[in-house]
């Protein structure tokens, strides 16, 4: 059986314009129907499939394609083997019984090809909806309304309750005809329960770390406006300190929602500029220090000539201020920052002195909503992080460093504007 590659995307829709009117291929074109033996083709016949299960062509012109491997030349006519889709591919005939059960199909459905070619296509797939009822008698694909053409995406349950999404294409030879074929494409929800876990892990932070600042704003705000000849002058400036203190928050709350979603979607931008590396690293251990860190803490060692860094200043700030904070909050004693030249342009490493990152948890670093510890934070700085090294076409690492702390090194490459170079 071959299915073209025009069908791969939404093998349901597709395949109906293919099989309408087309004619039966030779019966010994079914040896090695969807990559099954011969043996197991000619076993489902025994049981019943009889000429029905013949494969079904993808195209009126198109010889059948071998079952290990790719049909004649790309084109419209190209084939490709049914077990070479991600999805599972399941086709019924007339009678009701599965004459195509692909590689993807027996993986979601642990049942072999040849226990399901030739057998009914309820027992086949024996599907229940999410309230326990028998998917084939609701739906009645053979004997029910006969303008029909399918059925959306669902989810549905297997035997011993496991999740996929079902959807089916009813083919017939005329608009309200009978159903000539049955095809039924199968999906894990593994992926997708992962996609909605971490959107709502997602919203559930937003939301958490909006509340508390909001909530500052809002009382502080509020009593300032209520009983505002009541408070001295010194009063007052604390109040609106810690306004403007949680205004701010909110704001780097959004800013990196915002870089989240274009990391996502790949729509982050880079606009390069000169960056003195070495300047930035002071300038950002000045702020630290002028917030009540003691200077000593702090070991700058800068390996110079540096070659020259084109990149977005805004996005090395980010960078900087992210693994700095990091070590400071999560990391103990001395926080050293190397700037070194590297063969592939310049390096920066931020490491410390703290009990480090657990071996197991070095792959999950980079990752949404890590948290190193329980001192706060998002758990969505890393993850930035890392999203802006490798826009500019850098690379980022995390290990051990020298005083047993977390280490964290990135490397930026040399790289000029497009103008410059051309």
């Amino acid at each position: 059986m071959t299915v073209g590659t025009n069908s791969a995307p939404g093998v349901a829709t597709a395949a109906e314009e293919r099989f309408r009117d087309a004619p039966e291929p030779p019966a010994a074109a079914a040896d090695g129907l969807c990559g099954v033996p011969p043996q197991a083709v000619d076993s489902a016949r025994a049981r019943g499939a009889g000429p029905a299960a013949r494969p079904v062509r993808a195209d009126r012109t198109a010889a059948a394609a071998p079952a290990t491997g790719f049909g004649p030349g790309p084109g419209p006519g190209f084939a490709v083997d049914p077990d070479c889709l991600p999805d599972g591919l399941v086709v019924a005939d007339a009678t009701g019984r599965v004459v195509c059960f692909n590689a993807a199909a027996a993986r979601i459905t642990a049942l072999a090809p040849e226990q399901a070619l030739g057998a009914p296509i309820e027992r086949a797939l024996p599907l229940e909806d999410l309230e326990g009822r028998r998917w084939w008698a609701l739906t009645d694909p053979y004997g029910g309304l006969a303008t029909r053409r399918g059925q959306p995406e669902r989810n549905l349950l297997l035997p011993g309750g496991r999740e996929v999404l079902v959807s089916a294409s009813y083919i017939r030879t005329h608009p309200t005809g009978p159903v000539r074929r049955l095809v039924v494409t199968l999906r894990g929800t593994e992926a997708r329960r992962r996609t909605e876990r971490s959107h709502a892990e997602l919203i559930a932070t937003v939301a958490h770390e909006l509340r508390s600042p909001l909530t500052s704003v809002k009382g502080f705000t509020a009593t300032l406006l209520a009983k505002w000849e009541r408070f001295t002058d010194d009063q007052k400036r604390l109040m609106l300190e810690t306004v403007d203190a949680d205004a701010n928050r909110v704001t780097r709350l959004i800013t990196e929602l915002l870089d989240i979603s274009r990391i996502d979607s790949g729509r982050l931008e880079v606009r390069r500029q000169p960056v003195d590396i070495a300047t930035a690293v002071g300038r950002h251990v000045q702020a630290l220090t002028a917030n009540g860190q003691a200077p000593e803490r702090f070991l700058v060692s800068i390996s110079r000539p540096l070659p020259d860094l084109w990149a977005d200043p805004d996005k090395i700030d980010q960078i900087l201020g992210n693994l700095l904070e990091n070590a400071v909050r999560h990391g103990e004693g001395t926080v050293t920052i190397g700037v070194s030249p590297h063969e592939k342009g310049t390096a920066v490493t931020v490491s410390d002195e703290g009990p480090g990152i657990p071996e197991e948890s070095m792959a999950r670093v980079f990752t949404r909503f890590w948290r190193g510890s329980k001192r706060g934070g998002t758990g969505l700085g890393l993850y930035i992080v890392k999203g802006i090294v490798e826009a500019h076409g850098g690379t980022i690492t995390v290990g051990r460093g020298p005083g047993g702390g977390a280490e964290f090194r990135f490397i930026l490459p040399v790289s000029a504007p497009a103008y410059l170079t051309q």
